[in-house]
């Protein structure tokens, strides 16, 4: 970790801004109290209490790029549910498709002609040909590793340390000291993942290409850019090595987009010329409601469904879940790809990420802060380093948990969400120029606090 700024000072503020918190939101706690009755750590997921305060702050109501808590605060929420509400919260059009369908029927084990609609769809923004439907990018990523490996013959996977793709047990890997091991905070892993999984750097040919060597790897599962560990960007001509490298070695090629469909309405694999075997997606693409998918090429395909036509049964196998394919996500997610997440409101998301980011590195040269801030599309990120990291191993030894705690509490006192353990903030097709320049104001303020 490298130490910006003086820690006396910090710890002050920082107390402050507790006590700040804690006053302005006594619906919130008491909420939380009352939680711990029931739900463990007080919050439906445990990691809902990894905010920036002492216990979460509860939502009554959002709507657009904002949202009020219980206690009557709003909010400019720049952190859209980790891109899960990209689209802004309840757009128009997706919640009367979504109310239209429920009222004609939810989930039924059939198909409905929505998924025509949205594979065609997928199919013009991403390339690949055929596709198939889940609810979650988890999900996703877990049958596309099963269908690799059953057509590949081959049991290992790759990852990049510090990679993110959901739960996948597989993915939940890391190098440590030179040794790669299960990443710190894996609950209940199955394995040792170094039985299912192979680990390198982002960035690193040579080690892409000799874990390659060993002829056992199905498929690399890559984001574009390393989103959940900070954002790193591939270096030049890093995808283009990628691509080459696994077609050498016989292995596929799986693009996560989940995090990096910021970089447009065809993610990174059409704003860069990607050219992935099998592509996964979830999060933003029913404005909310739970929907994912994975595409594949003709050849993948082809093989995919030789392989199913030779098994007895298909409906065991691994691949599926009662309510994938859903009528009422599959009608979300064509509101929200026909009506929300557009081609023209991708370009004015992404002119407001560059705004976000300007606004930022301004502030920062202002207060001469030796931090510089990454961009992707309409997504966007500071971090605590003279430069960004090229890999998860740098970006993890960059961490500075007191600071960004400290950033995090400043902003949300000051009606500002960003993501959690990032700063991380995303555009949305509601989001304004005026929402942008409010983060810009209490950032440089924070800035000159943290210097004074």
């Amino acid at each position: 970790m490298t130490t910006t700024v003086d820690r006396t000072r910090l710890n002050e503020l920082t107390e402050r801004e507790l006590a700040r918190f804690e006053s302005e939101h006594p619906k919130s706690r008491s909420l939380f109290e009352r939680g711990k009755a029931n739900l463990l750590a007080g919050v439906p997921m445990p990691w809902m209490t990894e905010w920036a305060g002492p216990f979460p702050v509860f939502v009554a109501e959002a709507e657009g790029a904002r949202f009020r808590d219980v206690d009557g605060r709003e909010y400019v929420d720049l952190c859209l549910g980790d891109t899960g509400a990209m689209t802004g919260h309840a757009p128009k059009t997706a919640v009367e498709a979504i109310a239209l369908q429920a009222a004609k029927g939810i989930t039924l084990m059939l198909p409905t002609e929505d998924s025509i609609w949205v594979g065609a769809e997928m199919q013009r923004r991403f390339g690949l040909p055929f596709w198939q439907f889940c609810l979650t990018a988890t999900d996703a990523n877990r049958f596309t590793i099963r269908l690799a490996r059953a057509i590949t013959g081959r049991p290992k996977i790759l990852v990049y340390n510090y990679c993110y793709h959901g739960s996948v047990d597989e993915t939940i890997i890391t190098i440590e000291d030179g040794a790669a091991g299960s990443r710190p905070g894996n609950v209940g892993p199955p394995v040792d993942p170094n039985e299912t999984t192979r680990v390198v750097e982002f960035n690193d040919i040579d080690a892409l290409e000799r874990a390659l060597a060993h002829g056992d790897v199905a498929c690399v599962l890559a984001e574009p850019a390393l989103t959940n560990i900070g954002i790193v960007l591939p270096d030049d001509g890093y995808h283009d090595a990628l691509r080459e490298l696994t077609r050498t070695h016989g292995t596929y090629l799986v693009i996560d987009e989940t995090h990096c469909i910021c970089a447009g309405p065809g993610g990174a694999t059409k704003a860069w010329g990607l050219e992935p075997d099998f592509l996964t997606i979830g999060k933003p693409l029913a404005s909310g409601v739970p929907a994912a998918c994975y595409g594949m090429t003709a050849e993948v395909a082809d093989r995919a469904q030789a392989y199913m036509d030779s098994l007895p049964t298909t409906d065991v196998g691994g691949i599926g879940g009662t309510l994938s394919g859903n009528a009422l996500s599959l009608s979300a997610m064509r509101a929200t790809l026909e009506t929300v997440l557009t081609d023209d409101a991708f370009e004015r998301m992404i002119s407001l990420g560059e705004r976000w980011a300007d606004g930022v590195k301004e502030a920062i040269e202002r207060h001469r802060l030796p931090w510089e801030v990454q961009r992707l599309g309409c997504r966007a990120e500071y971090w605590f380093t003279p430069a960004p990291p090229r890999n998860g191993g740098e970006a993890a030894a960059a961490d500075d948990h007191e600071l960004a705690r400290f950033t995090h509490l400043y902003a949300l006192n000051r009606g500002i969400l960003l993501t959690p353990f990032h700063n991380m903030a995303l555009m949305s097709p509601a989001t304004t120029e005026d929402d942008v320049d409010a983060h810009s104001r209490v950032f440089d303020e924070m800035c000159a606090e943290l210097m004074s």
